[in-house]
């Protein structure tokens, strides 16, 4: 199969896709709770970047953000319990907006759409736990080894170099469609799935097909709200817009240029 071609197809193959009844009217109850839920998301994102938007000047001429970082006599459970509620309001406040739509596709009731939503953040959850993972183990590392810390600017260059690098893939292209698809699949699941699974699998779908933009949100700062309110701009526009193919790959360009520019400023230095 080519992703090309068949994601050119994709909206309207599942536009009129048959699950549930398709003659509802749409959830009005569940869209007000994700507005909701969208406005408390947004506050909340605010408060920590605001909370936790200081960092550490590291070697290498760059500084640590304080998330990876336990305060003065905080425990490890709550610092990772901040940043789960802190990665949690900010995958709402960024996916929501281009989730919501997918969910209406699939034309189910409000309580299976609730349902649809757990799972697919609880996916989100999952791979935040990683990150989170991830970062306080690179953060420890960096400040053992001068000269690991040194070389993070040109690792950020090249980390952005090898994201703008995979929007061009054809796993990128293929990610799309399934994301863009009301199950996060390319062809027709059953019906009678359950909604939570639905979710997850959805979800799953995109992470991987958001795993550019959210490299790039690392490498950038996440608690910058400017790079947050990038970030989900490109992912709504690779998801919704009518050629998610062109958004993908003028994103990827955008990030090589950056990534180069990085680099040779480092050397520069």
């Amino acid at each position: 199969m080519n992703p090309k071609s068949t994601l050119a197809k994709s909206a309207s193959n599942f536009k009129g896709f048959p699950v549930g009844n398709a003659g509802a009217v749409l959830p009005a109850g569940f869209i007000m709770i994700c507005a909701l839920a969208f406005v408390a998301s947004v506050g909340a994102t605010i408060y920590f970047c605001r909370a936790m938007g200081g960092g550490m000047h590291m070697p290498g001429g760059w500084k640590m953000s304080m998330m990876w970082m336990r305060m003065s006599g905080q425990t490890w459970f709550a610092s990772a319990t901040d940043f789960m509620l802190m990665w949690l309001a900010m995958m709402v406040a960024m996916m929501l907006p281009s989730a919501l739509p997918t969910f209406l596709k699939t034309k189910r009731g409000p309580t299976a759409l609730s349902v649809m939503a757990t799972g697919y953040f609880a996916v989100w959850m999952a791979g935040g736990a990683g990150i989170y993972a991830l970062g306080v183990l690179f953060a420890w590392a960096a400040m053992q080894w001068d000269s690991l810390s040194r070389a993070v600017p040109t690792l950020s260059g090249s980390a952005l170099i090898a994201a703008g690098i995979f929007q061009f893939t054809r796993w990128k292209l293929a990610g799309l469609l399934r994301c863009r698809s009301p199950f996060g699949c390319a062809t027709s699941c059953p019906e009678g799935e359950a909604s939570f699974g639905l979710g997850c699998k959805q979800g799953m779908t995109c992470c991987f097909c958001c795993a550019a933009p959210m490299l790039i949100l690392v490498v950038l700062g996440m608690m910058n709200p400017f790079v947050i309110i990038g970030v989900a701009i490109v992912i709504a526009a690779e998801k919704i817009l009518p050629q998610p193919e062109f958004v993908a790959r003028f994103v990827g360009l955008i990030t090589i240029v950056a990534g180069v520019c990085l680099t040779i400023h480092t050397f520069n230095q």
